[in-house]
């Protein structure tokens, strides 16, 4: 007998965390973390499966020689734990280190008190780590002088004594040289001695004086030869690993001290300081081979300056120090702009241009004014794009917004502006070296966001040398992309579900899949909206073709609509019901080669089966099967240099990672799964049904691993949407959130059932209780289900269903809601706190699907509101909802819980403080997991009753009682 999972295993409970695999694919990192605690960083040796542990390792690295592998290391959890509860300030905590590991060897060298490090993306042998101020050195006293008088008075007598000693011994040359060697290592004792009461008086002035950087440790990893800089407080290596920038940081209590910028040159050692002296500086960018550096400054002598005003600084290799620019007088920055300091810096690819942004200059507060005598209030409009809910949320964003502009380094540095208010979204072609840039903007078009769901938007391009503005088209619901080469423009028109391209020599828009007779969008799609489309997998060489996904195949498509369109996957999608899905494993291809062999992700609609397939790109086109079947797979992370992939494989039983060279013949990294083995685990099926409505469904049936079919069990009812397509996905046992835990439930004796939910626009309860209660009839049917103890349970979305069909059935002995809309005319005009967006285009247009405005089908409204029907619940239900919901208003589980308890319906309310829509605390989710088992135990099984289900927890008890214990 397996023993039942129970609460206590979740802290301690193991999962896969990051991963990782070095450039000659000979070595994976890998981390295994329990949910609460200490994890381990995993380094594995793939040609022998020889394993390196780092315990409490993360952030791993390898060097782009493949040689060491870096990593920070957290401090032990317990250690944390304690500072914890003694409420130790920040910088008493203990702090991460880092670990330097030579691989292929058994040399881990490890690094304390180090704040974070960094490695050249394409040069393996230099790191950089800025370390913590150490927390003896804030507390580090200098010596007292009585003390140093003290030693030097014992350095001076010492002297005098080996002195006499050596006058006393003249003619006795052996005596004599034994003692002038005494005298030499007294000497270098008290030296020793000295030296570290001054370096005692040093740290301390440096620990006073500079609170705005530490030290930064610059290593050769081939070497171990180290150069420190200091302080120091950002620092970035060029792309190619050539150059270190140093940003240095100003001495607070010392006057004469300067800020610095300097370029450490890790091939000669020669440090230059290229600007000296300023306020603030930052986003400093290298061009693609180092030899260019730009970044924002400012060095405004009034340091409090309440308006700040950023120059852009440029240097390039060969030149001594960095100049200006491009400055607020600049010719070709507009009038009344300035640089902006929040702006993203790019070069172009071919280094010749460089885009930055400009920004309004912002008016200083004025300091006169007094805030206890100024009002406080917020004014709406119908003018205004947004709601001022939204605007607020966005403040911190409209604040920083800046608008594009270029410099033609190879044209006399002339600078010209192309974003604007009304061309707010600029996009660079051809990694910026294109001689336009794409603007798509929304000005005009964002108050029917409000009930569309997002904004109507317009699209030009814009001449990056002369600024002319090409208009392109406008009404577009998309986004609009640039090809590769930037030869054509491409969006998706979800009208007329079809793909179009402007071409931009010729400016003509064809429709370039009208030839294809499937359908290019989700025919799934059930919200009262237009379908989205599936998907672009990408261009072909030169622009000179582009495929595009139907829900099952791929298509080879000419953008100049002059060819007829190819299905490259040879209809087997279709065919199979099986889809494609692109993998790119090379983050810096941007498009195909036409001899290329693409690396595909397949899923079987029908079995869910996954797997690996490639496609020859060239004639004769081959689609081929690499792996496939009754599990679930990752994205696989290649190797830079050589085919070598690594990946999950999963399944209900478990998620392991596995690796291949050529993801046919798979070699298994890890066996987590053996933590489960002494619990009753579950098993997953498909399980499919007749509807109400006389359509076939399926869902996901979870039973015990000791099922057996003689016995009754109770049966709980999860639901979503359509969950179907992640039978093989692995599901730990955890604290929840929000929704049951399938794993403990199904442990502990329980069936759950997750069934596949089809809609009906304007009508999104009765869809939900034609897809549900026809599950709950069939399964009841089954010998093994218990009909009499069946429940339901649900978040979100789910726990609106959850109350909806408590109001119009009965069947079911318990039901659990977590944050439901129960009266959809007062959520129809409310507000999502956390975006700050109004709420009515969920109805109009998305998953409330009613498809219409309150005011043209109130009757809708109300009909689908359980608030409406609450008297006509009888089934006991528990409510959760928080107080900081921003998705779902809080007071929407108010109202259908004072409307319970009104009627004196069995109900409660969970309101966890300061939460959100789905708890963040562990805590409070392992607080909502006991109290979700003890309410089905006691409706389901005729467990004894907690304590809050029959006493609930009064205000006086909150933070002394929680009610969890049995009622007497």
């Amino acid at each position: 007998q397996k023993k039942p999972l129970t609460h206590s295993v979740y802290d301690n409970w193991k999962g896969l965390g990051e991963r990782i695999i070095s450039n000659n694919g000979k070595y994976v990192g890998y981390t295994i973390n329990p949910q609460e605690g200490d994890g381990n960083l995993i380094i594995e040796e793939l040609s022998n499966l020889k394993i390196t542990q780092i315990p409490r390792g993360y952030n791993v690295v390898f060097s782009y020689d493949s040689k060491f592998a870096i990593c920070k290391i957290k401090p032990v959890f317990e250690v944390i734990r304690q500072a914890k509860i003694k409420k130790k300030k920040a910088d008493e905590m203990v702090k991460d280190s880092i670990a330097i590991i030579l691989l292929g060897t058994d040399s881990i060298i490890k690094i304390a008190n180090t704040k974070s490090f960094k490695i050249a993306e394409k040069n393996g042998q230099w790191l950089a780590y800025l370390s913590e101020k150490p927390i003896a050195d804030s507390t580090k006293k200098k010596l007292p002088d009585s003390l140093k008088i003290k030693i030097d008075a014992l350095v001076k007598l010492t002297d005098s004594i080996i002195k006499i000693s050596l006058d006393s011994v003249k003619g006795n040359i052996e005596k004599q040289a034994v003692i002038a060697a005494a005298q030499k290592a007294a000497n270098e004792i008290y030296k020793n001695a000295k030296d570290a009461v001054q370096d005692a008086d040093d740290d301390n002035s440096t620990n006073e004086k500079n609170t705005d950087g530490t030290d930064l440790i610059v290593q050769n990893l081939e070497t171990g030869n180290k150069k420190i800089f200091k302080p120091v407080s950002e620092y970035i290596f060029d792309k190619q690993g050539n150059t270190l920038l140093i940003k240095t940081a100003k001495a607070t209590k010392d006057s004469n001290s300067k800020a610095c910028i300097l370029l450490y040159n890790l091939k000669t050692s020669i440090v230059d300081t290229i600007v000296k002296g300023f306020n603030d500086a930052k986003n400093f960018t290298f061009n693609e081979d180092g030899s260019k550096v730009v970044f924002v400054a400012e060095r405004d002598s009034a340091t409090k300056a309440l308006q700040k005003i950023y120059k852009l600084w440029y240097h390039q290799s060969g030149t001594d120090t960095a100049i200006i620019l491009a400055q607020q007088s600049s010719k070709g920055i507009p009038q009344k702009n300035t640089i902006s300091s929040d702006a993203d810096l790019k070069f172009s690819k071919d280094g010749n241009k460089l885009y930055f942004g400009t920004c309004l200059i912002q008016k200083p507060k004025d300091t006169t004014l007094v805030d206890f005598e100024l009002a406080k209030l917020d004014v709406w409009t119908y003018k205004d794009d947004y709601l001022q809910p939204q605007q607020l949320k966005q403040l911190a964003q409209e604040q920083k917004r800046s608008y594009v502009a270029v410099i033609h380094l190879d044209d006399a540095n002339k600078i010209v502006q192309l974003g604007a208010d009304s061309l707010e979204n600029i996009t660079l072609v051809n990694e910026g070296n294109t001689n336009y840039v794409l603007a798509q903007s929304t000005t005009g078009g964002r108050v029917s966001s409000q009930w569309q769901g997002r904004s109507i938007s317009k699209a030009y391009i814009i001449d990056s040398k002369t600024g002319a503005i090409t208009f392109i088209g406008d009404n577009f619901l998309e986004r609009v992309t640039a090809s590769p080469m930037g030869k054509f423009i491409y969006w998706y028109n979800p009208v007329s579900r079809n793909y179009f391209t402007y071409e931009v020599q010729n400016k003509s828009i064809k429709n370039i899949t009208n030839n294809i007779k499937v359908p290019l969008f989700d025919t799934q799609y059930d919200q009262p909206d237009y379908p989205d489309n599936i998907a672009v997998t990408g261009f072909t060489e030169n622009d000179i073709d582009i495929l595009i996904n139907d829900e099952f195949d791929i298509w080879k498509v000419d953008p100049t609509a002059t060819k007829t369109p190819i299905n490259i996957t040879s209809g087997f999608g279709r065919a199979n019901k099986t889809s494609f899905t692109y993998l790119q494993t090379d983050i810096e291809k941007r498009f195909f080669n036409t001899n290329d062999t693409i690396l595909l992700k397949s899923l079987n609609k029908q079995n869910k089966h996954a797997g690996f397939y490639s496609l020859q790109l060239n004639n004769p086109l081959k689609l081929t099967v690499l792996n496939s079947g009754a599990y679930s797979l990752s994205n696989p992370i290649k190797a830079q240099q050589v085919n070598q992939y690594l990946f999950t494989k999963s399944s209900i039983a478990a998620a392991e990672l596995f690796t291949s060279n050529n993801l046919i013949n798979l070699t298994r990294l890890t066996n987590i799964a053996t933590q489960q083995y002494e619990y009753n685990w579950l098993t997953a099926s498909l399980y499919k049904w007749k509807m109400f409505d006389g359509k076939m469904s399926e869902g996901l049936l979870f039973k015990p691993e000791n099922f057996d079919s003689t016995k009754k069990y109770p049966i709980i009812f999860y639901f979503y949407e359509r969950n179907s397509d992640l039978l093989y996905n692995y599901r730990a046992p955890a604290p929840s959130a929000s929704t049951i835990n399938i794993p403990y439930f199904v442990s502990n004796g329980y069936i759950v059932f997750d069934p596949n939910i089809y809609y009906k626009n304007g009508e999104p309860g009765q869809s939900a209780y034609n897809s549900v209660v026809s599950a709950a009839k069939a399964l009841s049917k089954m010998p093994w289900v218990d009909s009499t103890n069946m429940a339901i349970q649900g978040q979100s979305w789910g726990g609106y269903q959850v109350a909806y069909l408590v109001t119009k059935t009965n069947i079911f002995k318990a039901a659990s809601a977590g944050a439901p809309v129960s009266n959809m005319t007062s959520a129809y005009g409310g507000i999502r706190w956390t975006t700050g967006v109004n709420r009515q285009f969920q109805y109009e247009k998305q998953q409330s699907r009613i498809g219409a405005t309150l005011w043209q089908r109130p009757d809708l409204y109300i009909k689908n509101s359980p608030l409406f029907a609450a008297n006509k619940i009888t089934t006991p239900l528990l409510i959760m909802h928080n107080d900081a919901d921003g998705s779902v208003p809080w007071y929407q589980g108010i109202e259908l819980f004072t409307a319970l308890k009104r009627l004196n319906k069995k109900v409660w309310l969970l309101q966890y403080n300061g939460e959100d829509h789905n708890l963040v605390e562990r805590r409070n989710r392992k607080d909502l997991s006991v109290r979700l088992s003890q309410f089905f135990d006691y409706y389901l099984k005729n467990a004894a009753p907690a304590n809050w289900i029959i006493n609930g927890v009064p205000a006086t008890q909150k933070g002394i009682s929680w009610g969890l214990e049995l009622a007497e």
